[in-house]
């Protein structure tokens, strides 16, 4: 059986879920509340690989909410995360994909600062961050959508914004290795970590987020929005692609102009319909067939039976591994969003 954890991006959007799926007692409650609520299996999850196999899994709340990070509630982000997980592990689910920012507080985490929780011991091969997965198909939707924009990747410029993180380095291996893009621009806070991606790639322009946007003919977005930026699209190449992979995702509200095509990145259609609800609630235009890539991530490993880490920590996504992940999907019936127009 697989897992999914995941939390909604806002108090006021997990209080609208808890009344729609019956528990009116989360739904008029502060961040406070939400705070010290304990994680509750609110889906259980039926999915049919074009195989023809069938598996089944539970979609854990972990009532984890970005507010609390910007309350510097960090302790108890991370504490609910952690409680989700023994809880997943509690209820017998074999592999389990952690979503939004739960896999990001995890990049830095020491696995082994983690000992009991209560009177579970948790066994960390039963968990994956599905970043990789989530990579290969950011980076598929890149191959696949620009050359529909007329775009030709071999001579045009692209632009990683959040380049260092555990998704980003990961494009921008695949970008650098396997389809040789015309030039990277490498974009992310810590310098120090640029000047490691660019001496590993062996290539690759370090620049500031507002020097790069105008040069770009394609953005791959892999990070938190920070606050207070603002992208105009008059600054941006027409046309110009903008693969929004960052969590929420919100540039199609915010960047609305001709010639500039947002594609939510890091989203993938099953072939079949999935047999659940979550979705529903996450505003997916396709709710029974559209979900993100690191959810897939344990759906397919309980597919073939992986039951390992897969993806975890920061820098550690290999080609073999995106290579692996995207041949599974691709065998299950799992393919990238693409543009709508």
């Amino acid at each position: 059986m697989f897992g999914l954890i995941g939390h909604l991006t806002s108090l006021e959007h997990a209080q609208a879920v808890a009344r729609d799926l019956g528990y009116p007692e989360y739904a008029d409650q502060g961040l406070d509340f939400w705070c010290s609520a304990p994680p509750q299996i609110v889906d259980h999850i039926k999915v049919t690989s074009i195989t023809g196999q069938v598996i089944e899994g539970k979609y854990v709340e972990s009532c984890f909410l970005p507010e609390m990070l910007a309350t510097r509630r960090l302790k108890a982000a991370t504490r609910k995360i952690i409680n989700a997980m023994a809880h997943a592990q509690k209820n017998g689910i074999n592999i389990t994909a952690l979503g939004g920012f739960s896999s990001i507080i995890f990049e830095k985490f020491n696995l082994d600062q983690i000992g009991r929780i209560r009177n579970i011991k948790l066994e960390f091969d039963r968990f994956t961050t599905g970043n990789t997965h989530t990579a290969y198909i950011i980076c598929r939707q890149v191959e696949q959508a620009a050359p529909h924009l007329g775009i030709d990747l071999s001579k045009a410029t692209v632009a990683v914004c959040g380049a260092t993180g555990d998704i980003g380095s990961a494009v921008c291996r695949w970008l650098n290795a396997r389809m040789d893009v015309g030039e990277l621009l490498l974009i992310a806070r810590d310098r120090d970590r640029l000047n490691h991606l660019q001496e590993e790639l062996g290539r690759g322009k370090i620049m500031a987020l507002d020097e790069a946007l105008p040069q770009a003919d394609v953005v791959v977005w892999v990070a938190s929005m920070p606050k207070g930026v603002e992208i105009d699209p008059e600054t941006l190449k027409k046309p110009c692609l903008l693969i929004d992979g960052g969590y929420p995702k919100n540039m199609g509200t915010q960047i609305q102009s001709p010639g500039v095509y947002v594609l939510e990145g890091g989203i993938v259609e099953h072939a079949l319909d999935i047999d659940w609800r979550i979705m529903n609630i996450v505003n997916m235009n396709v709710p029974a067939r559209q979900l993100f890539a690191c959810f897939a991530e344990s759906m397919l490993l309980e597919f073939e039976t992986i039951y390992t880490n897969f993806s975890w920590g920061r820098n550690q996504i290999t080609l073999d591994k995106m290579d692996l992940i995207g041949k599974i999907s691709i065998k299950h019936g799992f393919k990238p969003l693409m543009l709508s127009t």
